[in-house]
């Protein structure tokens, strides 16, 4: 459970922060920004919910925004090689694979793509194709820090099917594909 008693500490006024196994690195740490694109992922989110609360799959988009702060969980604890399983707040497969389900059960009733598509069409479908953006980019950053640091594979794998997630509801959004902007290519020479 988490618990605040006070919002601001002054312990990151020299431009450190702490993990939550109590390590301070530097605010540009590699693993600082890859949980904090996955914190502005849950903000586009929660503005698309605001915005568009007859967003189809309100209550999926939920529970993704809570999917979500575990992967700022699991991401702001490194694992270490002993770790015992349960000791420490980790993404699973089974939160990938109920991404999977729902891609499978909306993109069976999409017409099949013939061309790329823009972002835009209804102001949902905009919202998700900028979460979907943000997702990608928070998905580099997962990458570049597996270079470096140990990182649970499950968060890269919950980061990819989110943003295919997106990008299917997106279309969903656009009236099951039918308000979606295609792409010209060279329309405009």
């Amino acid at each position: 459970m988490v618990f605040l008693s006070r919002i601001y500490t002054k312990s990151g006024d020299a431009g450190e922060t702490g993990l939550g196994d109590g390590t301070r690195v530097p605010k540009d740490a590699a693993r600082v920004a890859a949980f904090g694109e996955v914190d502005e992922l849950n903000a586009v989110l929660g503005l698309l919910t605001a915005s568009c609360p007859d967003v189809p799959e309100f209550p999926l988009l939920r529970r993704i925004q809570n999917d979500l702060f575990d992967v700022g969980g699991d991401l702001c604890v490194p694992p270490t090689p002993n770790e015992q399983p349960g000791t420490c707040l980790r993404i699973t497969t089974a939160q990938a694979e109920h991404l999977e389900a729902a891609i499978d059960r909306l993109n069976e009733n999409l017409p099949a793509l013939r061309s790329f598509i823009l972002p835009g069409g209804s102001p949902a479908a905009a919202w998700l194709h900028l979460a979907r953006t943000v997702c990608r980019r928070a998905e580099r950053s997962v990458v570049t820090l597996m270079r470096t640091e140990p990182v649970n594979p499950a968060v890269l794998v919950y980061l990819n099917r989110l943003s295919d997630f997106l990008f299917v509801l997106g279309r969903v959004a656009n009236g099951g594909g039918s308000g979606d902007v295609l792409w010209v290519p060279g329309q405009n020479r």
